[in-house]
C-alpha cells in the first residue's frame, strides 16, 4: 500500500493588493496492490468507514484510492486530517497483514 500526499497553497490579496490569509490544500490519494485488493474484496472491508477526521467527513478505502482533497484556512487542521487518515491508513495495513495469515500461521521471533 502506497499513501500519496500532495500538499499545496495558495495567497490570497485584496482589491489593493494586501495579504488576505493563505488556504492550504491536501490530496490524498492510496495505492494498493492487487494481492491487497483481493483481500478487501474477499473480507468486505472497501465500504467500512477507515477515516473519520476532524471535519467529521468519513472516508473508505476506495475514498482514498479515488483520491480526497481538503481545503483549509488552518494548516494546523490540515496537519491533523494528514495525521489521522495515515494513522488510519497504518492500522488498515495492518488489518490486511493480519487477514494474509489466515490459513496459516506467523512465526514471531524475538
Amino acid at each position: 500500500m502506497k499513501l500519496i500526499i500532495k500538499r499545496d497553497q495558495k495567497a490570497h490579496t485584496g482589491l489593493l493588493g494586501g495579504h488576505k490569509g493563505v488556504t492550504f490544500f491536501l490530496n490524498i490519494r492510496v495505492e494498493v496492490t492487487p494481492q491487497e485488493q483481493e483481500l478487501m474484496k474477499r473480507y468486505n472491508l472497501e465500504d467500512i468507514p477507515l477515516v473519520v477526521n476532524s471535519t467529521d467527513k468519513t472516508y473508505t478505502i476506495i475514498d482514498l484510492m479515488r483520491g480526497v482533497s481538503q481545503e483549509h484556512h488552518s494548516n494546523k487542521l490540515l496537519f491533523e486530517i494528514e495525521k489521522e487518515i495515515k494513522e488510519s491508513c497504518r492500522d488498515f495495513k495492518y488489518t490486511l497483514e493480519v487477514k494474509a495469515t489466515f490459513g496459516g500461521e506467523e512465526v514471531v521471533e524475538y
